[in-house]
């Protein structure tokens, strides 16, 4: 829940505005999705002669395996060679097998991304000239989806919702009702919490090997596909977050157990030693998913991942806090009531972590997203937006909240108490009737008559239930509390469904990024006839070290030529660096390289007039690119001239 907004807290949200506005105004790129840059033979294209190799730029390093890039011919056999490889950067390559005839061929890829999503697509190039094929569509693989991606995202859902409630509600019991450890339903709703966690990593485990290959059930205990899981980060990811669970079971057992039996004097030097090893497994946990999902890639991973931590903690803190609010609310007994104070010092924490909670989530939309456009033009964006509107529905509801809080006057629970005590009064003659009777039963028990003191035994228990249930709800403010803190609880439970969504979503950067490189595609394969037009991706490995280099040579032909250098982001931006630098070599005669070396034109573009080709033959042009003092990279790419 939280308070109410004050001049102070007035002042904050404007803060967070303008550096909202500020952080998107001054983007730079990043991804997290890797997504697809580039390729060779690039998409739709026809060349004259069968390639040696297919290659695929990605713009991030992903991982690969045997199945990771399929050529097919236009049958559906398949007609490359050898597992892919990676050539340079984030570039991956496959031999494809000689004397191919002519037709069109489809290129089908799925790799795993950095952020431990698989992606995947499919494009087609012809040889000679273009022909049918019956592939094309069968290739577009429904990455991370069909039944394994359901039960994956299930998993993930249930891995969020263990750590929110296990997390949230120690912390309430630590932070606002010490002597919440007592109750049986706060002990099993944390219990639950560690349980579901545990189970659901356990489940993530074994599904990730077919999640991110075949997809197919089957393979879900294929031991050889967890062999090889177990050495990825994210396997990884999921042993340690188990090995930590380890020592949150007994952080668990030492809540509920010896921390519960201390005197209320006692507890405070346990409750310090508690929250300390309690935060160092909460952070441990949280940190499982930072390392090895969104923030461990893409711009600044050393601010997004502890940003991420803290972002999870203060999730947990809330919404599992709220969670164990409402149980208590409805589940403590009669002689162990939650108090105003309990909810008081509640509200403070939930307000604390909604404040961690903006912090964190806007630095976390404009590293994802990057621009005020990818809130409504990607998917990612359209479902952070539902997010926001879900989150301020919740807020809107905590303030609620906050007004039956304020109203649980103790004047009011004395006498509500008071009226509870008198309708109590009025059910003791039945009381102590079911209790004369239980010890009847218990005679007639004696003489053999079990099932009529079982009976009555049931009957004295809904009785004291139906007691306990009378005195909490005799306070009208407090059964408002409790109405208003459930509607929080089932907006919270569609808040983590749109989390979860949202972590298994391309963030709007790299969807942006990857409609800027199939643009730039399609322009390169549209060029006029005669002339030749390269792609080729660089990375100098500086900070703002990658982009695109388009070369384009008209009429490329023995003689003089003309040629056009256009260096951009990306994104498609124009950059401008320093210093290009162009070789050609023929190595079947032994030519070159001969060095060309073109004027700046403007921002990212150079150009070179009459360069000379001695004869025709399969160039291989070298590009030199020059981002910094000391940062540059050479890329090639081979090219019949002639």
């Amino acid at each position: 829940m939280k308070t109410t907004i004050t001049p102070r807290v007035r002042t904050l949200v404007l803060l967070f505005v303008a550096v909202v506005g500020m952080l998107f105004a001054g983007a730079g790129t990043a991804s997290a999705h890797a997504a697809l840059t580039g390729s060779d033979p690039s998409s739709g294209v026809v060349v004259n002669k069968a390639p040696t190799q297919v290659s695929l730029t990605f713009s991030e390093k992903v991982a690969t395996n045997n199945n990771s890039l399929r050529v097919l011919d236009p049958k559906g056999k398949r007609v490359d060679v050898g597992k892919p490889s990676n050539i340079s950067g984030t570039t991956y390559a496959t031999q494809i097998r000689s004397g191919l005839p002519d037709g069109t061929y489809t290129v089908a890829w799925q790799v795993v991304s950095a952020d431990s999503h698989p992606v995947g697509g499919a494009f087609t190039f012809s040889i000679g000239s273009p022909s049918k094929t019956t592939v094309s569509a069968a290739a577009e693989q429904d990455v991370g989806g069909g039944l394994v991606g359901g039960l994956y995202g299930f998993g993930r859902y249930m891995s969020y919702a263990g750590f929110i409630v296990m997390i949230g509600g120690a912390a309430f019991v630590l932070a606002c009702w010490q002597r919440g450890a007592g109750v049986r339903a706060l002990q099993r709703l944390v219990v639950s919490g560690w349980v579901s966690l545990t189970a659901a990593t356990l489940w993530l485990l074994l599904l990730r090997g077919s999640y991110t290959t075949s997809g197919k059930f089957g393979d879900i205990f294929d031991l050889n596909l967890l062999g090889q899981v177990l050495q990825t980060k994210t396997g990884a990811s999921l042993v340690s977050r188990l090995l930590l669970l380890a020592a949150a079971a007994l952080f668990i057992a030492v809540l509920f157990g010896a921390y519960d039996k201390r005197e209320d004097e006692e507890k405070r030097d346990l409750t310090f030693g508690l929250a300390i090893g309690g935060g160092v497994v909460a952070a441990g946990l949280a940190a499982s998913w930072a390392l090895s999902e969104h923030a461990s890639t893409g711009l600044q991973p050393g601010i997004a991942m502890p940003v991420d931590v803290v972002h999870l903690l203060a999730v947990a803190a809330w919404l599992g806090g709220l969670t164990a609010l409402l149980v208590s609310l409805y589940r403590a007994p009669a002689d162990n009531p939650v108090g105003r104070a309990v909810v008081q010092r509640f509200s403070r924490l939930a307000f604390g972590s909604v404040v961690a909670l903006v912090a964190t989530g806007v630095y976390q939309s404009w590293r994802q997203l990057g621009s005020w456009s990818a809130f409504t033009d990607t998917g990612y964006g359209q479902l952070l937006l539902v997010k926001i509107g879900l989150v301020a529905l919740l807020v809107g509801i905590a303030s609620i909240s906050r007004r039956w809080t304020a109203r649980l006057a103790d004047t009011a629970g004395t006498s509500a108490a008071a009226k509870a005590v008198e309708e109590a009064q009025a059910s003791e003659p039945e009381k102590e009737h079911v209790t004369a009777s239980a010890k009847t039963g218990g005679s007639s028990a004696a003489s053999g008559d079990s099932k009529r003191a079982a009976q009555l035994a049931r009957q004295q228990a809904a009785v004291d239930s139906t007691r306990q249930k009378r005195l909490r709800d005799a306070d009208p403010n407090l059964f408002g509390l409790r109405r208003s803190v459930l509607a929080e609880a089932a907006v919270a439970v569609v808040v983590l469904a749109v989390t979860t969504a949202l972590t298994a979503t391309e963030p709007g950067r790299t969807e942006e990024d990857a409609k800027a490189a199939k643009a730039s595609s399609s322009s390169s394969s549209s060029s006029s006839s005669g002339a030749l037009t390269l792609d080729m991706s660089f990375d100098t490995g500086g900070t703002d070290g990658k982009g695109v280099i388009r070369v384009d040579i008209d009429p490329a032909r023995v003689g003089g030529n003309e040629m056009h250098v256009y260096v951009q982001r990306p994104n498609g931006r124009a950059f401008d660096v320093p210093e290009v630098k162009v070789a050609f070599t023929l190595a079947a005669k032994k030519i070159g390289p001969l060095p060309v070396t073109p004027d700046r034109i403007t921002t990212g573009h150079w150009a070179a007039n009459g360069i000379q080709i001695p004869m025709a033959g399969d160039w291989k042009i070298s590009v030199t690119v020059r981002t910094s003092d000391i940062d540059q990279t050479t890329v090639d790419k081979n090219a019949q001239i002639g």
